[in-house]
């Protein structure tokens, strides 16, 4: 299957083992969502990418294929939703460098997008999983901003350490697995 994004065709046709590729991160994250719904904690989802099939083969009648899809357009981030009437929108990233986090792991439209969440009032954010460390930190946008709007004249990544340093290690747990509602709950409703 192929899908197009912006003028990048990916071909889905080769047998590649990274096909999975941040689905241990997002589910995770799912199951804890599901935990905060399931007991009227909050509503936060994960954001369909809106796809339009192109392609279809049918080799037998049960069994059609995609062949062939296009993104319709830029998908925004991963989840929004609400949690004690504020409005929360972020996006997940793994890396699996073990010094920093690429800033190509982020595109465009996904920071023009969090930088009007924020000037909205709501709450933006990344969660990002080192996999190396398996540490899960909750990056401030202001952070991950910061460092984009230098990337041109700095560098290309954020180091780890900036992680370590400004960022909030979100301890992975059995129910919720992975509770950021209590960094959350630490940063804008303690009173």
């Amino acid at each position: 299957m192929a899908l197009n994004f912006p003028n990048k065709k990916v071909n889905f046709t080769k047998n590649i083992n990274k096909a999975n590729l941040g689905m241990d991160l997002e589910t995770t994250i799912n199951e804890t969502n599901e935990y905060y719904l399931v007991n009227d904690i909050a509503v936060i989802h994960k954001k369909p990418t809106p796809v339009q099939i192109v392609k279809v083969d049918y080799p037998m009648r049960s069994k059609a294929v995609i062949t062939e899809a296009y993104y319709k357009t830029p998908s925004t981030t991963d989840y929004n939703g609400i949690y004690k009437g504020k409005y929360i929108d972020f996006e997940a990233k793994e890396s699996h460098n073990k010094t920093s986090f690429p800033l190509s792991n982020i595109h465009p439209h996904q920071i023009e997008h969090l930088d009007k969440i924020i000037k909205h009032g709501g709450i933006g954010f990344l969660i990002v999983y080192f996999t190396h460390t398996n540490e899960y930190f909750y990056a401030p946008f202001e952070v991950i901003k910061r460092f984009w709007d230098n990337k041109e004249i700095d560098r290309k990544s954020i180091p780890y350490k900036v992680f370590k340093e400004e960022c909030i290690i979100i301890k992975e747990s059995y129910i919720p697995r992975l509770h950021y509602l209590k960094v959350i709950d630490d940063l804008y409703f303690k009173n």
